[in-house]
């Protein structure tokens, strides 16, 4: 009897374990493919080819409001408009370069390695959850976490330089919810800059973020309005080129 108890005791541990490592072993994975499926599915997202996003973006240290149109060309290119104190300035990622306009004189500007490759992971689009191994992108399953009130399955993203971002995906809808990752302060310096996404709203089949709010160094810096997302409206090249 003492023989068989332990027998089915062993079984149980046995069984608990494997649950445990086949949980480890795909949720990293699982997660990814839920968030895709709550972004609007792959196929969806898989069929965007450009985006144009405007809005209002506060600068909360300075108290100013800076009209902005971003535009994003799937898989490498950025543009980001925006309009301040009366000046306009335009920065561009153009598939190997940023680069941006003076806007006291009107000149265009190469920018930094570091400005460069921020630029481009935001010109990467869904690429880089869709087709991450292109990119030499993986994620690795962190476990949850209670954030802002909120259970969120967390997520590290490293990219193929060595460096990672966290995601923070909302575990009732599997929407992203915040992102964190080492950023350049407004004077060059490395510092830590969180992106928390709210106000998910339904843009042709997808499911995104009209509120973004921008924090570094764990004070608020920017607020980010959105007051529309249009897709596929046949973005060329040369938008994404400043002479």
């Amino acid at each position: 009897m003492k023989e068989r108890r332990n027998l089915i005791f062993t079984l149980v541990l046995l069984m608990l374990a494997a649950f445990s490592l086949q949980g480890l072993a795909q949720t990293g994975k699982d997660i990814l493919e839920n968030m895709i499926k709550a972004l609007g599915g792959r196929e969806t997202l898989a069929a965007i080819r450009d985006t144009r996003m405007s809005g209002t973006m506060e600068i909360i240290q300075f108290g100013m409001n800076a009209p902005f149109t971003m535009y994003l060309k799937e898989p490498d290119k950025f543009r980001m408009e925006m309009e301040v104190m009366g000046m306009s300035m335009i920065q561009v990622y153009d598939g190997q370069k940023a680069m941006m306009t003076n806007p006291q004189t009107g000149g265009v500007i190469e920018l930094s390695p570091d400005q460069s490759e921020q630029m481009r992971r935001q010109a990467m689009g869904n690429e880089v959850t869709l087709h991450p191994e292109k990119f030499g992108i993986t994620y690795t399953y962190k476990g949850k976490e209670e954030v802002d009130g909120k259970t969120c399955h967390v997520l590290e993203q490293k990219f193929s330089n060595g460096d990672t971002a966290t995601m923070y995906i909302d575990a009732a809808t599997f929407l992203p919810y915040k992102s964190k990752s080492k950023g350049l302060s407004p004077t060059g310096g490395e510092i830590e800059s969180e992106q928390v996404m709210s106000d998910y709203r339904k843009v042709d089949g997808t499911m995104a973020p009209f509120s973004i709010t921008v924090f570094q160094g764990g004070v608020e810096y920017i607020r980010m309005t959105i007051s529309e997302i249009v897709y596929n409206t046949g973005l060329d090249d040369s938008l994404f080129v400043l002479k």
